[in-house]
């Protein structure tokens, strides 16, 4: 099947540079183009988007706004949001993250990268390194306030719902962790890690593998470390 991209940032010269990598790949298509975030959430619907590579500062409605329009639209469960930044580290991608984006990549990527980040999306999966997750996150949540402050006691009583092994692993979810090196770390198969975690995304509605991230911070399961 052929990956539907949606390309939306304000500059044109990126983003006909992206058009062109990415219309180069037999297996997916630039479908349209936005250069703000209002446009990028009508457009994500009218073209039946698979991805959007979403530039987080644009005039009027920004990436993040367009990224929570997307979210909240049930007939958009399907669209993933690529957040792209000029810097890794920088608390509006978290923001994001919970806004429903599957993560974040920086536009000094390089094209590989870009075309690899694409496809893990499409694919349901998160764009969360193990240093981006604990790094950003982790980094975020401790600078609002403490671990109990910033504990969410609805999510918190929703991961009632899981069984032990599904809490297992969330919090290696939570640490950036591969299925693959999940698999390694609780000797048990890939396919059933990936079991556990679809149906910790079905009984915590999350999106995807990102929203289990933020949710496993802000429910307190996983606890924040300030280096």
């Amino acid at each position: 099947m052929t990956i539907r991209v949606l390309l939306a940032d304000d500059q044109a010269l990126l983003r006909s540079a992206f058009k062109v990598l990415v219309d180069s790949e037999p297996d997916m298509e630039v479908v349209g183009e936005a250069s703000d975030g209002a446009e990028a959430a009508r457009l994500a619907a009218e073209r039946r988007a698979d991805v959007v590579l979403m530039d987080i500062r644009m005039p009027g409605t920004d990436g993040l706004a367009a990224t929570r329009l997307i979210s909240a639209d049930p007939a958009l469960a399907h669209v993933r949001v690529v957040i792209l930044t000029t810097f890794e580290v920088d608390d509006y991608v978290v923001q994001s993250l919970r806004a429903g984006a599957s993560g974040f990549l920086g536009k000094g990527s390089e094209p590989d990268e870009l075309l690899a980040a694409i496809r893990v999306a499409a694919d349901g999966e998160a764009l969360l390194s193990p240093t981006a997750t604990k790094g950003l996150i982790a980094r975020f949540l401790a600078q609002e306030g403490t671990a109990d402050e910033n504990r969410d006691p609805a999510r918190a009583e929703r991961l009632r719902s899981l069984t032990g092994r599904e809490r297992e692993v969330l919090v290696q979810v939570a640490g950036g962790h591969s299925n693959d090196e999940i698999a390694e770390r609780l000797e048990v198969s890939p396919l059933t890690v990936k079991t556990h975690v679809n149906r910790a995304m079905a009984k915590l509605g999350a999106r995807d593998r990102a929203q289990l991230v933020v949710i496993a911070y802000e429910s307190g399961l996983v606890r924040p470390r300030v280096e």
